[in-house]
């Protein structure tokens, strides 16, 4: 089946039936933004078409991410019939390696079951081997880890991306878009449609949009093309850094010209930007993965875990060893601000 083509359909005249594995800490706001347009396309079409069922991995109440406690339906020992299973995850997603866990999620792959994945749920598949080979998307704060993490996954920056039998989305409002459209290719446009007005979803977008959408660019959207150009390639050379007067050529900007464009757009140099693009993308690997300092220093162009180390205290105020340990605090138990933010300085 194609990217293009519908997930797996319903067998029998009871449509279809969805598991949602709860894993804790999952994200509770996207959970129940995927759930809420089935039960309208239901109310809508006064059928049936839907009905799902909460898993935990012992059916006990699961924790999410937000500090509320869900309630589970039963345990993966139970095996529910479902016939599309979402992994609903969110804080943490490596701590989530359970043989028991995979082995369940890989008999339902070998059955033919569609897995899909909400907010961080795509790095438990990709951990039990389910994503090898296909297109899939996570919470852009998560992106760096799994493209780091799962070389043989195609790791798209997209709201959502249905690859065959894996549907994945980055979670939050981008979990109603999933729903949205998988209704749409099992009931049609009129149904999603209608689902969509009566959530006062603002439209169906479509799953080649963008998580990061251009009116969210961290200079803003009415700034020179150029200036873009440069940031979106410091963007996709975090691990080997372009040469400035190199970045401004392939910009079409002469190096002067790039130095004023970022002093009056972002406040900052172009070395001092791309340094702050780069320990931004470590500490994401820092917080999100178990991948070690000198492996998270070399992932995002620094030479050595000395100078790596230097520059993200400078930054942070924190080491990166004492940001891994911190960071992984619930967000539920935080104080906020986590950390001090000193200006850096580039070095």
């Amino acid at each position: 089946m194609s990217q293009s083509e519908s997930p797996n359909e319903p067998a029998g005249p009871a449509g279809h039936h969805l598991g949602f594995l709860l894993l804790p800490s999952f994200n509770a706001g996207a959970t129940t933004a995927a759930i809420d347009p089935f039960r309208v396309a239901n109310y809508l079409s006064a059928r049936r078409l839907y009905r799902w069922t909460l898993v935990s991995p012992d059916g006990a109440p699961v924790l999410a991410s937000n500090g509320m406690t869900i309630g589970a339906d039963c345990a993966l020992a139970a095996r529910p019939a479902v016939d599309m299973l979402f992994v609903c995850s969110s804080w943490a997603p490596e701590r989530h390696k359970d043989k028991a866990l995979f082995a369940w999620l890989r008999k339902l792959a070998r059955a033919g079951i569609t897995l899909g994945a909400i907010d961080t749920g795509a790095i438990v598949l990709a951990q039990a081997g389910l994503l090898k080979g296909y297109q899939a998307t996570v919470h852009f704060e998560h992106l760096d880890a799994l493209q780091e993490l799962f070389p043989d996954v195609d790791a798209r920056e997209q709201i959502f991306v249905i690859d065959r039998d894996r549907v994945t989305c980055c979670g939050n409002n981008a979990s109603s878009d999933l729903a949205l459209e998988i209704i749409r290719l099992h009931h049609g446009l009129d149904l999603a449609n209608a689902a969509a007005r009566y959530l006062f979803h603002e439209r169906l977008r479509a799953p080649g949009e963008s998580q990061l959408h251009p009116a969210h660019e961290p200079v803003g959207s009415a700034v020179p093309r150029k200036l873009l150009k440069a940031i979106h390639l410091m963007e996709r050379n975090i691990d080997e850094p372009l040469e400035l007067a190199a970045l401004a050529r392939e910009a079409g900007l002469s190096l002067r010209h790039m130095e004023r464009l970022f002093r009056d757009q972002t406040g900052a140099s172009p070395g001092r930007y791309y340094l702050n693009l780069r320990l931004d993308r470590a500490r994401g690997l820092i917080t999100q993965t178990q991948m070690q300092v000198l492996e998270v220093a070399v992932a995002c162009g620094f030479a050595s875990p000395e100078h790596f180390t230097r520059v993200y205290k400078r930054r942070f105020a924190i080491s990166p060893r004492d940001d891994r340990v911190a960071g992984r605090i619930p967000f539920q138990f935080r104080t906020l601000p986590l950390h001090a933010s000193v200006p850096d300085v580039s070095s």
